[in-house]
């Protein structure tokens, strides 16, 4: 067992794709946690390791390691660098005494470095910066520590918040220096140099976790797992006291009534972080990372304690989400034909397991048949879904909404800082982009071929936005959105979107009715799909819906024509995702999810029920204007 005074624990937080897994990864690397022959040392982003974070390139997932240095015991925290994810900061910085800041030296400061570093700074954590990738091409490490002097000037509530080490790093090669190297920053990369500098920082400038071993033991809940062999396993810093294999304890946690709520158990299991696993121990002392086993409730937030001494912490503080979506059983011709797990009552006990453990997330039932689901935003939701989509799960899930809050008895709706960046070239189409969905310009720069704007701009005028912009820049473009206020929600136009190709037969799509329908627009699906009344199979050039029959077969003839040998020339398809749909999808359509297939569908199947809710819509709102 470390000693108090040798434990450090250091959380690294940055704006997205500016360095801190890769960073994470020369940690690990340079302080011998492998072996030279084992995989991982040819390996990148090792933290990573579910599937959709290395398809997508981002981190999801807060994860904690330890690395040894010296006669010192390193926790280190990687947390997601993605706005949607900053439930996943919020809860993890409660185990940090201080944070690595890494800016990137091209970028400088952008939207969730200021969100993550007032975070840090409110939890009154010591703070140390890493102006990283200073061998790109454009950049510019003074001009970066200049904006984020002015950044730490502008969130600073103490004179300690201004007092911070600042290094200059190259991440990917594993290098550090406390000076910017001199030269030709093209060769910088090739300048000898390792991470000690970095190492050394967190030793000296990171205080030794505080809190008293002698008192009774007390942790605060601020992560949990699952082992199908040990149960729940609940993980959190050792705020005071020991804790002992063995011992008797407490879980205090506030309900939704405000009701304090207690289970009693033992520490059954103990496990402290040793590398990149967790590894059984019989006694962990104060300031360092464990998990506990023997508790049969998740609570995350919640206060495990010693009987001798029962005491609660204020929960943890999350943001609000701001973006809900409502998951359903699917109800479509093709219901439980290609999911493990089909029913209402195994997606919400998924969805209810998804809750204790993601912070995150918001999730509650509305009837025995729907449940709604509310988080940051679209990024999110698409991962939650995709999650479930691969462990078996099949569902349909409704058109994103705003999740609007009442604020001193007023109706508001939430409204974010909007960050654009993108080859200059493209700067008229960002701007007509936004202008058409109401973002109020608040600043625009041009640097070096790049033009950067700042918007203000309602959440739910986002939703959509990033296909539209990916598209019309054919991919050239950054984009990120961060929630800044709420103002009162006052009703406007829906966003005017094409309309769409509906089927109106059930059975495969042929050739030869999809031949026929290309000429009304494009389709989402090909020849042998499966298609079903009131799917939608494509999307029409003008704004109005049309039926379609997308089965229909080539009567047989005894003439012989003298094309008849030639095949039908279809178009591409629409190739579906999960992101795109969601972005896609109206008020009166919704998204059928399987583990093999992605369908849209209007909600109302057939043309006559179509027909009547429109009807009822109308008389609804016509009753509502009287």
């Amino acid at each position: 067992m470390t000693d108090q005074a040798h434990i450090r624990n250091v959380a690294i937080i940055a704006h997205v794709d500016h360095g801190k897994t890769s960073l994470v990864d020369t940690l690990m690397k340079q302080s011998h946690l492998f072996r030279d022959n084992q995989k991982e040392m040819n390996e990148n982003l090792i933290l990573d390791f579910n599937e959709l974070e290395r398809e997508k390139g981002i981190t999801i997932k807060a994860k904690n390691i330890s690395i040894p240095y010296k006669d010192y015991k390193i926790n280190i925290i990687d947390t997601p660098g993605h706005a949607d994810f900053g439930g996943e900061v919020e809860r993890t910085l409660t185990m940090a005494d201080a944070v690595i800041l890494l800016i990137d030296a091209q970028e400088g400061p952008m939207p969730q470095t200021r969100f993550v570093l007032k975070k840090a700074i409110e939890l009154k954590l010591k703070l140390i910066l890493v102006i990283n990738k200073i061998d790109k091409s454009h950049a510019d490490p003074k001009k970066a520590l200049d904006k984020a002097n002015d950044l730490f000037l502008m969130l600073a509530k103490r004179d300690e918040d201004l007092e911070f080490p600042v290094l200059y790093a190259i991440g990917r090669e594993g290098k550090v220096w406390t000076k910017i190297p001199e030269g030709d920053p093209t060769t910088w990369a090739k300048l000898p140099g390792d991470i000690t500098p970095l190492l050394d920082c967190i030793v000296d400038h990171v205080p030794a976790p505080q809190g008293n071993k002698d008192e009774p033991f007390m942790m605060q809940v601020a992560a949990m797992d699952y082992d199908t062999h040990v149960g729940r396993s609940l993980i959190g810093r050792v705020l005071r006291g020991e804790a002992k294999k063995g011992a008797p304890i407490v879980l205090l946690y506030t309900n939704k009534k405000g009701e304090v709520q207690k289970t009693k158990g033992h520490i059954d299991k103990l496990q402290t972080r040793i590398g990149l696993e967790f590894k059984d121990v019989d006694l962990a002392t104060t300031g360092d990372i464990i998990s506990i086993s023997g508790i049969d409730e998740s609570a995350i937030g919640g206060t495990i304690c010693s009987i001798d001494k029962e005491e609660i912490l204020p929960a943890i503080k999350i943001s609000n989400p701001s973006v809900q979506i409502t998951f359903e059983a699917n109800t479509s011709p093709y219901a439980g034909k290609e999911g493990k797990f089909v029913t209402m009552k195994l997606l919400q006990q998924r969805l209810d397991y998804e809750k204790e453990t993601n912070v995150g997330l918001t999730i509650h039932r509305i009837d025995e048949g729907r449940c709604s689901v509310a988080g940051r935003g679209e990024l999110q939701l698409s991962i939650l879904i995709e999650t479930l989509r691969r462990e078996g799960y099949e569902f349909q899930v409704r058109k994103p909404e705003v999740v609007l809050q009442k604020i001193d008895g007023i109706l508001s709706e939430p409204i974010e800082d909007f960050y654009v960046d993108v080859p200059d070239e493209y700067a008229g189409e960002i701007t007509q982009i936004v202008c058409k969905r109401k973002g109020e310009l608040i600043s625009m720069d041009s640097e070096s071929g790049q033009t950067k704007f700042v918007y203000k701009i309602l959440t739910r005028n986002l939703l959509g936005i990033r296909l539209v912009m990916l598209t019309s820049t054919k991919g050239n473009v950054i984009m990120t959105n961060y929630l800044a206020d709420y103002v009162p929600f006052t009703k406007q136009e829906e966003l005017f979107r094409k309309g769409v190709l509906i089927a109106t037969e059930t059975g495969e799509a042929t050739s030869y009715a999809l031949n026929m329908s290309q000429e009304r627009g494009d389709l989402f699906v090909q020849p042998g799909d499966k298609v079903y009344e009131g799917m939608i199979v494509g999307i029409n050039k003008f704004q109005d819906d049309i039926d379609v029959n997308a089965v229909r077969a080539k009567h047989a003839t005894n003439i012989r024509s003298s094309t008849a040998d030639l095949g039908v020339k279809l178009k591409p398809s629409i190739q579906l995702s999960i992101e795109f749909a969601l972005s896609f999808i109206a008020k009166d359509e919704m998204l059928e999810v399987t583990p093999k297939s992605l369908r849209l569908r209007k909600i109302y199947l057939t043309k006559t029920t179509r027909e009547i809710a429109k009807r009822k819509e109308r008389s609804t709102n016509e009753n509502a204007r009287n």
